[in-house]
């Protein structure tokens, strides 16, 4: 299973040249894990970028997982990994839900990189 970050979504979308990278690292999406913290980053930039038809496109996709919301449990591991990770706290939310499902988080963001069980693509690289 694996939690495909919202920076990993947008090179995907936009056929970057990390995008041509992380796009056959994208499982299927009934093997993703999808923190709703990740269909609201998604959904905001889609208003912003794309059409209502790739708008739909992609939110039905990611509705295809296994879509997890934040709870108390959920919350309170985040807390404790903005602490001693430092992140912010929508990514502590993400690596949180990763490792709750025992999932890999594909990302292309910066601050994951060294952290446990992330496949990292850096962005702007060949």
């Amino acid at each position: 299973m694996r939690v495909i970050d919202t920076s990993a979504w947008i090179e995907f979308l936009l056929d970057s040249e990390t995008g041509k990278m992380v796009g056959p690292e994208m499982p299927r999406r009934d093997d993703c894990i999808v923190p709703t913290i990740i269909q609201l980053e998604l959904a905001k930039w889609l208003a912003r970028e794309a059409s209502r038809e790739l708008r739909r496109a992609v939110l039905a996709d990611t509705s295809k997982g296994v879509v997890v919301a934040l709870d108390t449990a959920l919350a309170l591991q985040a807390a404790e990994i903005c602490r001693s990770r430092r992140l912010a706290t929508a990514d502590a939310i993400i690596y949180a839900t990763a490792q709750a499902y025992d999932a890999e988080l594909l990302t292309c963001d910066g601050h994951f990189k060294d952290l446990p069980g992330v496949i990292y693509f850096p962005k702007g690289r060949p």
